[in-house]
């Protein structure tokens, strides 16, 4: 995925120069930077678990128990984004097969000078987690819902695949926008203005405050900075009562696939939150001919309106080795649970059986 945003330079200079990811923030950056046979790969050093989608607070907290130090720790990963994707940027086009263990080399040196007992590498593609293969880490798998687009000619093409019953209920939950005097738009990045980037960052961290009492990670420096630099590559859905903004969603896409990032409104409306975050991405991957539509993590509700279990995966490297060990045998169990929970779930799904409704 060469377009993929979230690897791309704006992206991760935009996180440092916005102050978003800072040491101060528990994100110092470590980077390996591309040399001959080695492509860039995003390397922070981190003195917390905050903002990286895998939970590994358990294991901090054996290490505590035990009284070892488990930060710093080094972590691969998008700041704040839980999306799958390549963690590796050759200058020249794909990464070499065989650069994983240099990688590997390299992030291990890291983490002896700046005394780092791991190393986690978080959502990577197929193709990433392929070259670190036979290099003794430890896999781990979890679960997102994302939706596929099996080439529907329209957003009424998709919901003819579901049972009666659910495709009534997602047009009923599409009916309470206009009935509750609401209007919803998506905008391209590059036609926002400063006053729609302002009242969109208002929603982020209103969104935060609800969830966390904090104002969110992000700056609004930072939206600023994508927003000039990856505009054609932003959407956002924005919701009006009248000429009013009352809810906003964001968006980033590549050629093949959406991501919904970012939403928040000023006051609650039904059903509204599953319009602007999965009915408008919908409409707009099936316009826009994309494959697929990471809605983000958790939220088992988006089941019921087509978004389908996946497997998540994360690689880990643990210096101490009887701690290796023990988290070794957490994840061979823990899979169990996994395959066993995607099984459920995959038969919630809407979608019509071959026998019909």
């Amino acid at each position: 995925m060469a377009d993929y945003p979230f690897l791309a330079a704006e992206f991760l200079t935009a996180l440092e120069d916005s102050g978003s990811v800072t040491a101060a923030t528990g994100w110092t950056p470590h980077h390996l930077a591309a040399q001959r046979g080695r492509p860039f790969m995003p390397l922070y050093m981190k003195t917390h678990s905050y903002g990286e989608y895998v939970f590994d607070w358990a294991w901090a907290d054996a290490y505590h128990r035990n009284g070892l130090a488990y930060y710093p720790k080094l972590v691969t990963a998008i700041p704040f984004s839980p999306v799958t994707g390549p963690r590796l940027r050759a200058p020249d086009g794909a990464p070499d097969p065989d650069c994983g263990a240099a990688l590997f080399d390299a992030v291990r040196e890291t983490a002896a000078a700046a005394g780092a007992g791991s190393w986690h590498l978080l959502f990577p593609d197929a193709d990433t987690r392929a070259r670190f293969a036979g290099l003794g880490l430890l896999e781990r798998v979890g679960v997102q819902f994302h939706w596929s687009n099996r080439g529907y000619r329209d957003f009424d093409d998709f919901l003819d695949t579901f049972t009666a019953r659910k495709r009534k209920m997602v047009r009923r939950e599409r009916a309470r926008i206009p009935a509750q005097g609401l209007r919803v738009e998506m905008l391209p990045g590059t036609a926002l203005g400063a006053g729609q980037w302002d009242f969109f960052y208002r929603m982020y961290q209103s969104t935060y405050r609800k969830r966390s009492g904090t104002g969110g990670y992000l700056t609004r420096d930072f939206f600023a900075r994508i927003g000039a630099t990856l505009g054609a590559q932003i959407a956002l859905a924005l919701a009006y009562a009248g000429s009013e903004p009352v809810a906003a969603a964001l968006y980033l896409h590549d050629r093949e696939r959406l991501y919904g990032r970012y939403w928040g409104s000023l006051r609650d409306y039904e059903c509204l939150h599953f319009e602007l975050c999965y009915y408008q991405g919908i409409d707009f991957a099936i316009r826009r001919g994309l494959r697929w539509f990471d809605a983000g993590a958790q939220g088992e509700h988006k089941i019921a309106r087509g978004f389908e279990p996946v497997e998540t995966w994360s690689l880990h490297w643990i210096r101490e080795r009887r701690f290796a060990v023990a988290i070794a045998d957490f994840l061979v169990r823990e899979r169990a649970h996994i395959q066993r929970y995607v099984e459920e779930a995959r038969s919630l799904l809407p979608y019509r059986t071959a026998d019909g409704d």
